[in-house]
């Protein structure tokens, strides 16, 4: 039986990572540190208490009306966030999608969300840099 170790980090999806309660994502919309824009998709950040990253999404029926593409959303912004958790450090996420994505396919989709990511992760180390002087 292969003994597990709670130190290492793993690359998980749990349920501690998750944005659960309307007043979570109020936090977030009402007080974002920053929003950070792709074409079809918005981001809004903010510092939580927690040690670890959580991810949210907004996405409305009057945007994606239907629920195979809300889910795939959903399934796509879910698994890009969980690889690469380990790098965004303690912040609150939750992602809206600012226009239809009718004209859009899944690659350009995983881009866009990679791109949002990317820019969180860049953002704390601007925010390190700048603090380490």
């Amino acid at each position: 039986m292969p003994t597990t170790d709670s130190a290492i980090p793993t690359a998980r999806f749990t349920k501690e990572q998750r944005l659960l309660t309307p007043a979570a994502f109020r936090e977030v919309f009402d007080a974002p540190e920053r929003k950070f824009h792709q074409s079809h998709l918005m981001a809004f950040v903010r510092v939580n208490t927690q040690d670890k990253p959580r991810v949210g999404m907004a996405i409305t029926k009057r945007k994606v009306p239907t629920a195979v593409a809300r889910n795939l959303i959903k399934r796509q912004i879910r698994e890009q966030f969980r690889t690469k958790a380990l790098k965004l450090e303690n912040k609150d996420i939750v992602f809206i999608v600012k226009k239809s994505i009718k004209d859009i396919d899944t690659k350009e989709l995983i881009n866009q969300i990679n791109n949002i990511l990317k820019k969180i992760e860049k953002n704390k180390m601007i925010f390190y840099l700048k603090n380490n002087k």
